[in-house]
């Protein structure tokens, strides 16, 4: 399976951990150019970007559409892929993973990692370390989409902007899994889970300030914002009971088979 590795082009070491990991694994990868706020291909204030919960930052813009750019990637493969965002730190077990899961039909979308958030799953498939998913707060660093997937991600981010992982998540019409023990993590959480890290990062996102709502959108539009906040949770909460039955929140602990990688 092949790896798309998003990453901007002045994240030099970033990509240098990313080769490392790449050769380490073993796994076929290639490079995809973030975009920037510069490189966007809607215009910063085109009105598509307002039909979020909230204002969002150019720099968020950015990476939504890279990793749209993965997903129309995917597409045009014909074959699951393995998204990374550059900071996304991998364990050993994820080429084993990997080669199990591509065959399988049944699912859109597989997250290989954990965030010290739980994460509502049901049932495992099979033999395979996956159980499914119903609801994920997060989740935008390492996942592996197939055609299905990617096309249904594609169309749901058509109509409306979003965070990358938030459209991710909130996508309840992919079929989609977690990995168990989770074989990803970002650099940036490695202490959580006492992971030393290869590298020290700082958010690319949080350069720009968050914008608010009052800044400089009509009344209209605030109200638009916190309408489609109040819907979003509506909707966590009816997915909760809805699947109250066959799913229960877990906490998804990470694999402890990290590899060591020559920088």
């Amino acid at each position: 399976m092949r790896a798309l590795i998003l990453n901007l082009a002045g994240q030099t070491e970033r990509m240098a951990v990313q080769k490392a990991q790449m050769a380490a694994l073993g796994l076929d990868w290639e490079r995809l150019p973030a975009v920037t706020p510069e490189t966007l291909s809607r215009k910063p204030d085109d009105s598509y970007w307002a039909s979020w919960q909230r204002p969002m930052r150019d720099t968020e813009k950015a990476v939504l559409e890279s990793h749209q750019n993965a997903w129309e990637k995917v597409i045009a493969s014909d074959a699951p892929c393995l998204i990374l965002e550059d900071d996304a730190l991998l364990s050993a077990s994820t080429p084993r993973l990997l080669r199990a899961v591509q065959p399988v039909d049944g699912i859109d979308h597989l997250t290989l990692e954990t965030r010290g958030r739980k994460k509502l799953l049901g049932d495992q498939l099979g033999d395979l370390p996956v159980r499914r998913l119903y609801q994920d707060r997060t989740g935008a660093a390492a996942y592996v989409l197939w055609p299905n997937g990617a096309r249904i991600l594609l169309r749901n981010t058509a109509r409306a902007a979003a965070l990358a992982d938030a459209a991710i998540c909130g996508s309840h019409n992919l079929r989609s899994f977690q990995a168990v023990p989770a074989l990803a993590i970002q650099i940036d959480h490695c202490a959580h889970y006492g992971i030393t890290p290869p590298i020290q990062v700082k958010s690319t996102i949080d350069v720009q300030r968050k914008p608010f709502a009052r800044d400089g959108f009509r009344l209209g539009q605030r109200f638009a914002f916190r309408a489609r906040r109040i819907w979003a949770q509506i909707r966590m909460g009816l997915r909760q009971l809805r699947y109250r039955h066959k799913a229960g929140f877990s906490q998804v602990e990470p694999a402890s088979d990290w590899p060591e990688l020559k920088l």
